[in-house]
């Protein structure tokens, strides 16, 4: 199949704000559900969340949001801190992060700039009317162990076992190849695919908006981490009018 490079692009133009995204996650992952006393206690488990901010001076000011989840850095910081190698980069461009190898040093949530790996404090627990929506490709993880976004890495697996079965390629956009939050999306900001693939939706959308205005950019780039997740900047109605003028 050739080497890959999944990365993701989140046009924060198209952002409503919605969390669809976060649900869909949740549901996907088997992340366990948030509780009011989790999240007074700081200690809520998200591997993706949608972040508000305002922008202007009242009465002109603007609600803006920005979905964050894991950056699965080329050059993540989270890596050479972990002392049994749980979280490592593989060779299709995720950032891996192994459950059962895992001792919960924290190591990684601290040297991560992005604070998008959480720790799991506790043994999770759903209503006994929601036991039947955990999804069996994923493991339910016990507490003391760090947890964070992975491109839904199980997806990935399975359509890569059955394209090789089929003896068909890989769909650049496959639905059941995306993440979930990509999928539950319901304005299309967030593209996933493959950055090694010059043809793929994903490196047209980047290279043309490097090129033609200037939109794209990752998040605290001069830290060096070399993100694979690229970011399409907010466009406002001026800037609009002006390209189309």
């Amino acid at each position: 199949m050739g080497e890959k490079s999944w990365g993701m692009v989140i046009d924060v133009d198209k952002c409503t704000g919605c969390q669809a995204c976060v649900v869909a996650c949740q549901s996907e992952n088997n992340i366990p559900i948030n509780e009011e006393e989790h999240f007074n206690q700081r200690r809520a488990i998200e591997w993706i969340r949608v972040e508000r901010y305002w922008e202007g001076e009242f009465p002109d000011v603007k609600a803006r949001f920005i979905p964050i989840l894991c950056q699965h850095c080329g050059e993540a910081p989270c890596e050479p801190v972990c002392p049994v190698f749980a979280t490592y980069h593989n060779d299709q461009g995720l950032n891996v992060q192994v459950y059962n190898r895992c001792v919960g040093t924290r190591f990684c949530a601290n040297n991560c700039p992005y604070h998008v790996r959480f720790f799991n404090f506790w043994e999770p627990e759903w209503p006994e009317t929601l036991t039947n929506q955990l999804n069996p490709d994923v493991t339910v993880r016990s507490r003391g162990i760090m947890e964070k976004c992975t491109f839904c890495v199980q997806r990935i697996r399975r359509t890569e076992r059955e394209s090789e079965r089929d003896g068909v390629d890989l769909d650049d956009g496959d639905r059941a190849l995306s993440p979930a939050c990509v999928n539950a999306c319901p304005t299309s900001a967030l593209v996933f695919g493959d950055f090694a693939d010059p043809e793929s939706k994903v490196s047209r959308l980047k290279e043309q908006e490097e090129k033609e205005d200037g939109r794209a950019y990752r998040l605290l780039e001069n830290y060096g981490t070399e993100p694979s997740v690229v970011y399409l900047k907010k466009v406002e109605e001026g800037a609009k009018s002006a390209s189309h003028g």
